[in-house]
């Protein structure tokens, strides 16, 4: 148990904070807003000010920029200042000095008091909730940018406080610290950055959970400077609100921040890079999320992260900064495996790294704190037959799962049948062996595990990769799919064996993934590519020529994964790319069919009741995803 107490959820009120505290998402206390107050009068500064006692041109406030740098502001939006130097022009409504509403006062139609809510020009509506961004002005070029990056801008979903929007309360902690509470919606108007860092740990955060959480992570900006991993966390969280121009310049100043000359090369710098590399890779910058890859896995090595002893030097006795050093390797292992895996460009690197880092503990006790003593590799390996009773975590059995994908990497002389049983052994093994809580992607409080979902997401993934080179399921009718990986050429056999058998039912097993009560965007953006594997192999099935009795099962799950390729795309340019091509080979298979079946000779042997079937289901499936090509988001 650690000894020092939480800290608390809302900030002390800061009458001035300061512009790079607000950039930084730490501003507190008065209400944010992004237009002045003009012709309104506002308490200023020395408390409540009657409009009477104010000459007409006096300025009742001036923007934090002006404020932080104790020049006169013109109460313009934007000042003068804030235009000639294209700062960001951001007004605050104070409230030192006030002291309730005056008694007896006159009625005066244009006096705004501290407590109303702020002025608007689009009326009762708040641009920040609705989100506008705070400034219109093109992001400023770096001429020191390394590497170079522009990240394609387009409108998502807009970020609304957990339990506002009907989604799982599960997540709370991660946002607002330990105790679970909820933050209200109309407690003030959040900035950008602020809303971006919600996002982060809402969305992104659970698929990847390495960093501090929320609370402990900004106590702890203020003793060292994290402005370089904060950067990062604010543009992967702009990914899934409506940002605006804000997101370009969000991950600008991260690249130019974890590439600064003079950063500190430790696992601060690793986690701000891991969820730089993820967020391009989701939006098809592969090659640039590759380049990242080399250089945070060189920093890793070099800093020995991968060693039991790294938590305990840098933990500083803190137990739960341990344990993010623990995750932030291992999951930093997740990843090398999970991009050599879906796109077949790199080859696992950190594999073949002797680690002997303590296994991450379970979610619940790294939030609350409650980190117990961590167990190791050799323990999760030996618990058949050391006869200990132990439980591991979902993070250990996602750590187990993506270790058995390195293997299959490393087998030489693959796909032979010899090797294809071994990974198979291992493969099987991995799910013989889970125990009955760790059987579904739920928790014991019955409870999405996100954990959990990416070990069996990885291990079905990996029975793809391993059986589709030996199985007889022809793969050309699908070659155009290759949002996440070239084309597998896979020659036709006359009769399915035991390889096909296992890729269509790790497919389907795929598929059946995407029916869990979560939203789909919370899930890693390597669900993307898994389904997209997924979708070759039901694809390559349905334009089979012959009548298949299952036919109309097996739309149903083509349509899932489109359908859940559609909801991703409102975040990942990948998942748009990868449901564009499933889509257009769907299309294309319908329309072979529909030819075969003008021609009567096609229908010979099947029965009046197939033949009707048959039609109809083409009918729907093609009308759904007609409408899914209309209807379809578009992507970052």
């Amino acid at each position: 148990m650690e000894s020092y107490t939480h800290a608390p959820s809302v900030a002390p009120s800061i009458s001035n904070p300061s512009p790079t505290a607000l950039l930084n998402g730490h501003g507190h206390g008065s209400e944010i807003l992004n237009q002045p107050p003009h012709s309104t009068s506002v308490p200023s500064d020395s408390g409540a000010v009657d409009s009477r006692a104010s000459p007409p041109n006096t300025v009742q406030a001036a923007c934090l920029a002006c404020r932080g740098k104790h020049l006169k502001c013109d109460g313009k939006y934007p000042c003068s200042r804030c235009q000639t130097s294209e700062s960001e022009c951001v007004y605050v409504a104070s409230r030192r000095g006030y002291k309730g509403p005056r008694k007896n006062a006159v009625s005066n139609p244009n006096k705004r008091h501290a407590t109303d809510s702020p002025p608007s020009a689009a009326g009762d509506s708040c641009p920040m909730l609705l989100g506008a961004t705070v400034s219109t002005a093109a992001p400023p070029s770096l001429a020191t940018f390394n590497p170079a990056m522009v990240i394609p801008e387009s409108p998502a979903t807009p970020f609304a406080p957990p339990g506002m929007n009907g989604l799982q309360l599960y997540r709370n902690p991660y946002l607002n610290g330990t105790n679970g509470s909820l933050v209200e919606a109309n407690s003030r108007p959040q900035t950008v950055p602020e809303r971006c860092i919600d996002a982060f740990y809402y969305f992104f955060y659970p698929g990847h959970p390495a960093v501090l959480s929320k609370d402990y992570l900004l106590k702890m900006s203020k003793e060292r400077d994290l402005n370089h991993l904060l950067a990062a966390m604010r543009w992967v969280g702009s990914l899934y609100i409506d940002a605006g121009p804000s997101r370009a310049t969000f991950f600008e100043e991260a690249m130019r921040l974890v590439y600064a000359p003079n950063v500190v090369k430790d696992g601060y710098l690793v986690q701000a890079m891991v969820i730089i590399l993820i967020g391009l890779d989701g939006n098809c910058q592969q090659e640039k999320a590759r380049e990242i890859l080399s250089d945070v896995e060189r920093i890793a090595i070099e800093i020995g992260l991968y060693t039991r002893a790294y938590a305990t030097m840098h933990g500083g006795g803190v137990p739960r900064l341990e344990e993010s050093w623990r995750r932030t390797w291992w999951d930093l292992f997740v990843v090398d495996g999970m991009v050599a895996g879906v796109h077949r460009h790199t080859n696992f690197l950190l594999f073949d790294i002797v680690a002997d880092v303590g296994l991450p503990c379970e979610e619940h006790e790294y939030t609350t704190g409650n980190i117990p003593r961590p167990m190791y590799l050799e323990d999760f390996d030996d618990q058949i037959f050391s006869g200990e009773e132990r439980e591991f975590s979902s993070f250990a059995y996602r750590v187990a799962s993506i270790r058995n994908l390195g293997r299959m990497m490393r087998l030489s002389g693959y796909p032979s049948d010899e090797n294809v049983n071994k990974i198979e052994t291992l493969l099987s093994n991995w799910r013989m062996h889970l125990p009955q809580s760790k059987q579904h992607s739920l928790n014991k409080n019955c409870q999405p595990d996100e954990m959990m979902f990416q070990a069996h997401m990885i291990n079905h993934a990996c029975s793809i990769m391993l059986h589709q080179p030996l199985s007889q399921l022809d793969s050309s009718p699908a070659r155009e799919v290759t949002a996440c990986a070239p084309h597998r050429a896979v020659e036709s056999g006359d009769h399915f064996n035991i390889h096909t058998r296992h890729i269509i039912m790790a497919s389907c097993e795929i598929s059946k993934m995407v029916t869990y009560n979560v939203p789909i965007t919370s899930h890693t953006h390597f669900f993307t590519c898994v389904l997209t594997l997924s979708s070759i192999v039901h694809l390559s099935k349905w334009a089979l020529e012959y009548f298949i009795q299952d036919e109309d099962e097996l739309r149903q799950r083509i349509r899932l994964n489109i359908g859940a390729l559609n909801k991703l795309s409102g975040v990942w340019k990948a998942a748009s790319t990868a449901s564009s091509q499933v889509k257009g080979v769907a299309q294309e298979i319908y329309r072979t069919k529909r030819a075969q079946q003008n021609n009567p000779s096609f229908w010979v042997g099947f029965t009046q009741e197939e033949i009707i079937s048959s039609m109809a289901a083409d009918e729907g499936i093609m009308s759904e995803i007609n409408t899914m090509l209309t209807s379809a988001p578009s992507a970052p």
